[in-house]
């Protein structure tokens, strides 16, 4: 390790009783992590109770010594090292280098293992050959009775231990002792998160909740046009229905993402509602000619497939929004809903139909999801607000597509945040309570601005003005990951999934609260359902490497990385993975080629990298770079299992503190 991650940041604090020199030899150094100190001092003192001198931080360490120079004298010096083994003693950093050294010095280890968490690759690897004891099966009167008697053999004169074949294969290879030492204590480090019992299970993706009679899907509509080019009207025409649904209290609309992936699909509707959680479906069409349009819609309840009613509209073009509002004030009547004239508030027609026709356009190429139509749905908003000025949601829109734009690194985000800035303050100008564009607005403050109060401010405002729409959901959910608020996330993003239950999205960030939270079984789980949803789902491939790293898996988790798509972190995923491995010249090359591909768009997956090897000077480098390109990864940081071996270090603390975040 280098930088910050050296022996001297050990992290306990030295306390005011001045204890005992470490050079007076005691048979035993406590280790232990910082949130076990109550128990290391309950076992010091039984241990002291009965004859056995103990040295423990920071009660011993001397007034005026230097802190991780006493630790290592005293490990020196002493006969053994007992380890109060937990969860919390897993991520430790300086535990690990505490039983390191330890080991080095052929020191006898004891483990005294106080919780279900599992041990982690290196501590497993130290105590293959020495003594563990198991607390919760015995007791903690048996457990500790145990230890004394396996101290007190240590601090017994007797012969010198017969060395194992293998522990002398050890130190005859010291080049492969070392790397091995590096390899597990990083991914002890990087991986240390509680893994508790209940995670050994399978976790199962969340079960879903009865379904509510007040529950509607709304499928895409079929273009029925003569010339079968109006599929983008067609599938307008449906968001925007499903959108003025979402503004009824006491209506559960399942979200366009998860009613679209029928799209083109012939499954039962019953099937369809039982999947999507919705005691109804409305299915459509839409023929769409010069400037008239007619539109079919039926109701059907999805539980026994009876129509519940079925109706024909044909307006001008210019009535479309009219016509939405009439259809959607016939589905809330025929579901026996209640709603105030504020719920749904009939629209003027259009001012100008082109300007509409472009925004429907410009819907359509965003949902592609890549550069190209990303380009091309700018390019259709942009013309639709300059036909028609007063668009407010077509700014809305624009602003988005700017922002995916700049985080994907389709364009330069300094550029591509101040466009999508500007359109969102237009967007407000013209109309303040679009919660899309409180929220979008939000984002920029946090992804762009790292203004994290500024940026929990309007996205508080947008779910005040749309408490049950799921993108409000979602992006709110993401910025309690950037925050660092996880259990906020995961309610969150579970909230969003409720009413958008096929969203590939919302699992990819229920994996990363799961994550974040240490449950590793839950997020492998969200990752797979992700994978389930959309096979080729950016970076999911990816991260369902990072969690069977975390489960001891690195064959496996190295099969996942060399199949993820995106080049950049399919680099950085496979450079981790090859390092587990103990192929370094792998690792290498693939780091390499990251440096040489990546360097001016994806320094946040280089120093991932580098920190993940333990490489901190290379990682905070390449992370003060991100900064420098504002990189919208960045937001990811906290809590990001790569970056855990910075974690507790000075520079990397100073590097989170100029990113405005707080401890």
């Amino acid at each position: 390790m280098s930088g910050d991650d050296g022996v001297g940041n050990l992290s306990h604090a030295v306390s005011e009783p001045p204890g005992k020199s470490a050079s007076e030899a005691s048979p035993v150094f406590i280790s232990y992590a910082s949130q076990d100190a109550d128990i290391a001092n309950a076992v010091c003192q039984h241990l002291e109770s009965h004859g056995v001198s103990c040295w423990m931080a920071p009660r011993d360490v001397r007034p005026g010594a230097q802190y991780a120079d006493a630790i290592v004298r005293a490990i020196n010096e002493a006969k053994a090292l007992v380890l109060v083994m937990s969860g919390s003693a897993v991520v430790s950093a300086h535990v690990g280098r505490e039983v390191e050294r330890a080991a080095s010095k052929h020191k006898q280890i004891i483990a005294l293992k106080i919780d279900a968490a599992p041990l982690s690759a290196a501590l497993e690897y130290f105590l293959s050959q020495s003594q563990w004891i198991d607390v919760p099966p015995l007791g903690m009167k048996a457990a500790s009775a145990k230890l004394v008697e396996a101290v007190g053999h240590v601090s017994s004169p007797s012969p010198s231990p017969r060395v194992a074949p293998e522990r002398r294969a050890y130190r005859r290879n010291r080049t492969l002792i070392a790397a091995t030492i590096i390899l597990v204590l990083t991914v002890a480090i990087v991986f240390g998160v509680r893994f508790w019992a209940s995670d050994r299970a399978a976790a199962q993706a969340p079960s879903v909740p009865a379904i509510s009679d007040k529950s509607i899907a709304v499928l895409p509509f079929t273009d029925m046009s003569e010339k079968k080019d109006q599929e983008y009207f067609a599938d307008g025409m449906a968001e925007e229905i499903i959108d003025l649904l979402v503004k009824i209290p006491g209506l559960k609309v399942i979200s366009r993402t998860s009613s679209f992936q029928f799209k083109g699909k012939t499954e039962d509707l019953r099937t369809i509602g039982t999947q999507l959680g919705a005691a109804y479906v409305l299915e459509g069409s839409v023929r769409k000619s010069s400037e008239r349009l007619r539109v079919t819609a039926q109701l059907i309840d999805s539980r026994d497939g009876t129509h519940v009613f079925s109706q024909t509209y044909d307006r001008e073009l210019s009535d479309v929004l009219k016509m939405q509002d009439e259809i959607a004030d016939t589905l809330v009547r025929a579901l026996q809903i209640e709603v105030s004239p504020k719920d749904l508030v009939s629209r003027p027609s259009l001012r100008n139909t082109e300007a509409y026709t472009l925004y429907l356009q410009g819907q359509h190429a965003f949902d592609r999801f890549d550069q190209e139509g990303f380009e091309q749905a700018a390019s259709f908003f942009q013309r639709a607000l300059d036909l028609d000025p007063s668009f407010a949601v077509a700014a809305s829109k624009l602003a988005a597509t700017y922002m995916v734009l700049g985080e994907w690194g389709y364009m330069a985000p300094n550029a591509a945040f101040e466009q999508a800035r500007h359109a969102e303050e237009l967007a407000l100008k013209l109309d303040p309570n679009l919660a899309d564009a409180h929220a979008g607005l939000g984002r920029i403050h946090g992804v762009y601005d790292w203004d994290w109060s500024a940026a929990d401010r309007e996205l508080n405002l947008a779910l005040a003005l749309a408490p049950h729409d799921e993108r409000i959901l979602f992006m709110a959910a993401l910025q309690s990951m950037s925050t660092g608020h996880w259990e906020e996330m995961l309610r969150r993003v579970n909230a969003s999934l409720a009413r958008d239950p096929l969203n590939p999205s919302g699992y990819f960030v229920l994996f990363q609260a799961q994550l974040r939270l240490g449950r590793l079984a839950q997020a492998e789980a969200a990752i797979r359902r992700t994978l389930a949803i959309s096979p080729t789902f950016s970076q999911a491939r990816y991260s369902l490497g990072i969690v069977l790293l975390a489960r001891g898996q690195p064959k496996a988790a190295l099969a996942e990385m060399l199949e993820e798509k995106d080049d950049a972190v399919r680099l950085a995923g496979s450079a981790m993975a090859y390092f587990v491995l103990m192929r370094k010249a792998d690792s290498d090359a693939a780091l390499a080629q990251m440096l040489n591909n990546y360097a001016n768009r994806h320094s946040f997956y280089i120093a991932e990298v580098y920190a993940f090897r333990g490489e901190s000077d290379e990682a905070l480098k390449w992370l003060d770079r991100a900064y420098t390109q504002r990189e919208a990864s960045l937001e990811h940081i906290k809590g990001d299992a790569p970056m855990k071996t910075l974690e507790g270090g000075p520079r990397y603390k100073a590097f989170l503190q100029k990113m405005n975040f707080l401890e």
